[in-house]
């Protein structure tokens, strides 16, 4: 198997270790011993995760502490395998679980293997950009007023996504708190995140070690505090749903970028990184190059729509020239810098979209349609119910009226517009038909609806 990189590239994606160059140093140090000799099982003296003794066991409580949490698990099914253990470990079958739009598929698979109602709510877009925007505390009043208000299984947690896959961000303190005062537990997805969400409040984050820390792909730690939550819950839903022989080298990453983030040392490596970043972001500017406002100093988000330019168009033709980014988007693209910068990084990219606005650019793309969704709704047909259907094929043009049997679902970054067991109306299915133009080659022009439905 050839190569799949070139040493020319501009690579500005994840992991945020930047190809190995921002490695903890104790990972590091690990990967320069013989191939194979760190691939080691469950032995007495290492234990895992699941352990209450053992070298793992003892790093998952000094992690822990470092973040301010009472209890902290790794895994090594990324933070996908995570946030489907808390969510199982949070809500009894049956029961609903509020879940924004911008969810990641991950938690849908998690109520399909609980047996749970996805309660969707809807957040406001941005028209420029077409991006998800964070709930504001106006909003989810609304929501939890809504979701006590109608019939149907009591609601057992509320899921936030904070910070967003483009570094936009809540006031999380809020959110957590008018989510306890109806006495609902929160889990945050901080897969783009540092843990901030436990001082905020949050009983459950999950954090990915490979998006905003030095560890490699597929680490990932479960992070819980206060009453609300019960460890043998937690360790229940990780027996079921993690592997019984975790990788020893996917373990020691988690330990490793937590311990070298909260280091003098790996501090230091930040504020290298952010004070490189806000220089780029200021050369940008000067250029007249549209950014996105964000809380991440390491996600820059180039609006594309102001130019002129599709997103997915601009990420094709700046690979072929090898400038890689992380995220396409009909109206933006993410950049991750990563926590050590490519050395050409301050050169390359502002030539590169200089050259990109001159080769593709126009007037602005139109604004950006919403989603025409409710505040609040569960799909019509149980999730589960409806993805192991019988399923026919249908042209997304007579999709109107049927229960779809699949999501659509982009990729990057696996967010659905639509999810097993809702049922398509004429508007909804106008809107899928415009998102198909807007994401060229991600969306095929049909979808799998439930047979009779």
């Amino acid at each position: 198997m050839g190569p799949f990189w070139r040493p020319a590239q501009l690579a500005l994606h994840l992991p945020a270790h930047g190809r190995g160059r921002a490695l903890a140093p104790g990972l590091r140090r690990l990967l320069r011993e013989p191939p194979g000799s760190w691939d080691l099982p469950e032995l007495p003296g290492f234990g895992g995760p699941l352990e209450p003794e053992g070298t793992v066991a003892e790093a998952q409580r000094r992690c822990a502490a470092l973040l301010g949490a009472d209890r902290c698990w790794f895994g090594v099914n990324g933070a996908s395998g995570l946030l489907q253990a808390a969510l199982l470990a949070l809500c009894p079958p049956g029961s609903r679980v509020l879940l924004p739009r911008n969810v990641h598929r991950s938690l849908l698979h998690g109520c399909v293997l609980g047996g749970l109602e996805p309660f969707l709510f809807a957040l406001p877009s941005d028209p420029l950009t077409g991006l998800w925007r964070p709930p504001g505390p106006g909003r989810l009043e609304r929501v939890l007023a809504a979701a006590h208000a109608g019939d149907g299984p009591p609601v057992a947690a509320l899921v936030l996504v904070d910070p967003t896959y483009q570094g936009l961000t809540a006031d999380l303190p809020a959110l957590v708190a008018l989510a306890h005062r109806a006495g609902l537990p929160v889990l945050v997805d901080q897969a783009h995140g540092d843990g901030e969400a436990l001082a905020a409040g949050a009983d459950l984050v999950v954090l990915s070690l490979q998006k905003s820390g030095t560890g490699l792909a597929q680490s990932a730690t479960l992070l819980a505090r206060g009453p609300r939550v019960s460890p043998p819950a937690i360790e229940r839903a990780l027996l079921w749903l993690q592997t019984s022989s975790p990788s020893a080298l996917l373990l020691t990453s988690t330990a490793a970028a937590l311990e070298h983030a909260a280091s003098a040392a790996g501090r230091q490596q930040r504020r290298r990184a952010e004070a490189r970043a806000a220089g780029l972001r200021r050369r940008l500017g000067a250029l007249q190059l549209p950014l996105v406002a964000n809380a991440d100093p390491l996600r820059l988000v180039l609006a594309t729509a102001p130019l002129g330019i599709n997103g997915l168009e601009a990420d094709a033709w700046l690979l072929e020239r090898g400038v890689i980014a992380e995220l396409p988007e009909p109206g933006a693209l993410t950049f991750c810098l990563g926590l050590d910068p490519p050395r050409a990084l301050e050169r390359r990219l502002p030539r590169s979209l200089q050259a990109l606005r001159q080769a593709l650019g126009g007037d602005p793309l139109p604004p950006f349609v919403a989603p025409p969704l409710p505040l609040l709704a569960a799909p019509e047909l149980p999730i589960g119910e409806a993805w192991r259907a019988v399923a026919e094929v249908v042209p997304l043009e007579r999709a109107a009226g049927r229960v779809a049997a699949a999501p659509i679902c982009p990729y990057p970054p696996g967010i659905p517009l639509l999810v097993p067991g809702e049922r398509i109306d004429p508007e909804r299915a106008g809107w899928l038909r415009a998102q198909r133009r807007l994401w060229p080659g991600q969306i095929a022009d049909t979808v799998r609806v439930v047979a009779g439905s």
